[in-house]
């Protein structure tokens, strides 16, 4: 199927875009100015203390990297110059490339690197698999350090190069040593774009400026690696909450760019004339139904099982997307049509086999517990998740609160430990782009660290980061297979969480943008408008 497309088309009725989302004065004149409309309002800064995307894309806005995949996965330095490995594959050491600076003018050094690297391995699945297996980082000078292992592992460029959530960002050494679960305000980076505090409006609009003190790499951009060169003075996001509001500002030249169109939209804008339909992402993205594994009823696992029973998987596509073209439905934890993708573990689930989760939910003794459910409803797919769950978890007998609130709330309250009543969770839907779950390593939700290290719901279970350890220290593709399918059938066993299916969101722009490729994240480097 082709998601690429230039349509040729009409909208009726008038925008009240301007009303809603460009408040304030007009850019001068001479300045070049592309305006966004992004999936999310900015209200976290910190890409580090949450996987929110919205945070991620800022993130690559303002800082930079050390190496960067390209659009076939394949490593490439960006920060780095050069790199050596030991025979033994135990020690790394790295160099910087010249003229690398923060936006206030200090030069980047080995110093802020470590500590970013640190606070990063903290926080994301992989990043923490890296430091477990790592003896030691030292400086050697202010552009040259060392990564020691304390056995051979094979993801540590991997690593240094994730595209996505937690993206391994370096900041300066005094925003880097922040706690790992203390949120950041800081905004100074190195990266091609200066975030402009003075027009930061939360709510309506976010303002990025040129770096001009970056220096691009001279490669061709391919995905996120290569040269990051900017052609505006300045990017705003701008914050429309209405998919209608949003696509009449696309059309009526208001915007030039809108990254998330609703997909029951997409057939308006295919009739819009100057706009194109852009794939961007082309692996896709999974929904994800996540268990509090803290507190009851979800504490059980024959409960999350009954859970995982009750639902049924195509009626999240078909409620959130809709449009055959545009998902897949199949119970691999892994994105389909990738190399680790398997159904392997999901016999029984994922089915709506309501009598089945009945019969379960009497062995587990349930009480009648209220299943906390909070439901996001700032898209049309995000707000399914939360309805569609409830209808079969109510079904199954499962007494359901449902919570509506907007993204951001519900990102700050999910890191809440505490118990629903005293405003924590029990479950909650999400999305993941296929880059951030094509292995057992980077798939957040597979850690079982419990409330030291995993992610949001803390599973907490030996076995499986004992395979995950194995998984990351093999270097045969078939056993990699194999252990990978092994954490897909024990994640399936206790429950971690759901995949709710794969999907594929278009981005959607005027004819005068040009330059976009495709890639994990919406990011502005590269972009131009026809002269």
């Amino acid at each position: 199927m082709s998601f690429l497309s230039r349509m040729s088309l009409t909208l009726a009725g008038t925008a009240v875009f301007a009303a809603v989302a460009l408040t304030g004065a007009a850019p001068a004149q001479a300045e070049k100015v592309l305006r966004v409309k992004m999936h999310s309002d900015l209200t976290v800064l910190d890409p580090i203390a949450t996987t929110a995307y919205i945070v991620r894309n800022h993130g690559y806005m303002i800082y930079d990297t050390l190496f960067s995949m390209d659009e076939k996965l394949k490593v490439h330095p960006q920060m780095v110059d050069t790199y050596e490995i030991s025979d033994d594959k135990l020690i790394y050491t790295f160099t910087l490339r010249d003229g690398l600076k923060f936006h206030d003018g200090s030069p980047v050094t080995t110093a802020d690197v470590i500590p970013s690297l640190q606070r990063w391995g903290k926080r994301d699945g992989l990043g923490q698999a890296l430091m477990r297996n790592t003896e030691s980082m030292e400086a050697v000078d202010d552009k040259t350090f060392t990564l020691k292992l304390k056995s051979p592992f094979g993801l540590v460029l991997e690593g240094l190069g994730k595209m996505s959530s937690n993206v391994p960002f370096i900041m300066p050494k005094a925003v880097a040593e922040t706690p790992s679960d203390k949120f950041t305000t800081e905004t100074i980076g190195s990266g091609p774009f200066k975030f402009d505090r003075s027009r930061w409006q939360p709510g309506s609009k976010v303002v990025y400026v040129k770096n001009t003190d970056y220096v691009p790499r001279k490669e061709p951009i391919s995905g996120l690696a290569g040269g990051k060169a900017v052609h505006f003075d300045t990017v705003e996001w701008n914050w429309i909450p209405d998919a209608n509001t949003a696509i009449n500002a696309l059309a009526n030249d208001e915007i030039d760019y809108l990254e998330n169109p609703t997909h029951e939209l997409l057939p308006i804008l295919k009739d819009t004339p100057g706009v194109t339909i852009f794939n961007l992402n082309k692996m896709g993205s999974q929904g994800m139904l996540r268990f509090n594994h803290l507190h009851p009823p979800f504490d059980n696992v024959k409960i999350r099982r009954a859970a995982a029973m009750a639902v049924r998987q195509a009626d999240y596509m078909q409620a959130g997307i809709g449009d055959p073209d545009y998902f897949i439905a199949c119970r691999s934890y892994y994105p389909c049509d990738t190399t680790y993708a398997t159904e392997r573990g999901a016999d029984g689930l994922m089915l709506g086999d309501i009598e089945g989760a009945k019969k379960l939910l009497a062995e587990a003794g349930y009480d009648g517990t209220p299943v906390t459910l909070m439901q996001s409803t700032h898209t049309t797919l995000m707000s399914s998740y939360g309805a569609v769950t409830a209808q079969w978890l109510r079904k199954a007998g499962f007494a359901v609160d449902l919570q509506a609130m907007d993204w951001q709330t519900l990102v700050s309250r999910r890191s809440k430990k505490v118990p629903p009543s005293e405003s924590g969770w029990n479950a909650f839907a999400t999305n993941w782009v296929g880059t951030d779950i094509i292995d057992p390593i980077v798939t957040q939700g597979f850690s079982g660290g419990c409330q030291e290290s995993a992610w949001f719901g803390w599973p907490c279970d030996e076995t499986i980061e004992k395979l995950r350890s194995d998984f990351a220290s093999e270097s045969d593709p078939e056993k990699k297979k194999e252990l990978a399918a092994q954490v897909q059938e024990r994640a399936y066993e206790i429950v971690t969480h759901l995949p709710l299916g794969q999907y594929f969101s278009p981005i959607a722009y005027g004819d005068k943008v040009k330059g976009v490729w495709p890639s994990v994240a919406p990011v502005f480097w590269g972009l131009d408008f026809e002269s």
